[in-house]
């Protein structure tokens, strides 16, 4: 069982992060009631501060996290790093199992070929993991549900990333498996006065300003969490900050519960009638 608000912990792996805000911040987190912490390999120090801060506290929370790359000199996805990147995360994080483990958004040839997803299941018999999961998007994705070798999920789902609603979700959640949301704020690209630079940011902004939606009184990042908690069939979404006070805010959002039917329909038509290149945004 999950809580509804996850915590993305990718904002703790940078450097100039000082160590007793971090511990602060992930100590907050568990107090808040938030029982699924979600990082990566990839996310800098965000594994060694997970096993340093909140090791102690291990039977509290549901720890998610993704490997398969960047394990010496093996080759990524290969059984090798896949295992290997197992082994180094129970080190990071010290823990003697880790809940819910993504092969983080290897694509459709990787899922085919099979060796990441074998490591995945023998780590899983000699109970180092609870559940397999894929993070991806579009066919990749849709693969790893349809495979039936994974328990859960991650994809986007947001105001400006809807197109898993309909396809990949639904059919996750037909088939009994978990399913993360990632990016629910989109990206906060309200924020902009202009088109901003990257893919991620610069796509969500496109579909932004396509959909011309109103956030009325709640504001964006009520209706942006509202919507992505309880309109997309997801299980639980996840929002990373480094700041405590922000964390907070955003469960207070949460707590509100769905937003009326009303909203929720102009949210999906404008993304349905208005945004044309629809796909998910890895």
């Amino acid at each position: 069982m999950v809580s509804v608000l996850g915590f993305g912990a990718g904002h703790i792996g940078t450097s100039d992060l000082d160590e007793r805000r971090v511990s602060f911040l992930l100590n907050t987190v568990l107090d808040l009631g938030i029982n699924l912490i979600d990082t990566a390999r990839s996310y800098g120090e965000s594994e060694n501060r997970i096993g340093r801060h909140l090791s102690y506290r291990r039977h509290e929370f549901i720890l998610s996290t993704k490997v398969g790359y960047t394990f010496r000199d093996h080759p990524d996805w290969s059984y090798e790093a896949t295992m290997g990147s197992v082994e180094e995360s129970l080190e990071r994080l010290k823990t003697d199992h880790l809940d819910i483990v993504h092969l983080h958004s290897c694509d459709l040839s990787v899922l085919r070929q099979g060796d990441a997803i074998l490591a995945l299941e023998r780590a899983r018999e000699q109970g180092k993991i609870r559940i397999i999961a894929y993070s991806g998007e579009n066919e990749a994705l849709e693969h790893a549900i349809a495979s039936g070798r994974f328990g859960s999920i991650q994809c986007s789902a947001s105001l400006f990333d809807q197109h898993g609603i309909d396809h990949h979700i639904r059919h996750a959640r037909e088939s009994g498996l978990g399913v993360i949301a990632k990016r629910p704020l989109g990206n906060a690209v309200w924020r902009y006065d202009s088109r901003p630079d990257g893919h991620g940011h610069a796509l969500y902004y496109d579909r932004y300003r396509t959909m011309a939606l109103d956030p009325c009184t709640s504001g964006w990042e009520e209706l942006a969490l509202r919507f992505a908690a309880f309109s997309t069939g997801t299980s639980c979404l996840i929002t990373g900050t480094s700041d405590p006070e922000h964390l907070t805010s955003n469960l207070k959002y949460v707590e509100k519960g769905s937003l009326d039917e009303e909203t929720v329909l102009r949210i999906r038509w404008a993304f349905e009638t208005r945004v044309q290149d629809n796909r998910g945004l890895i």
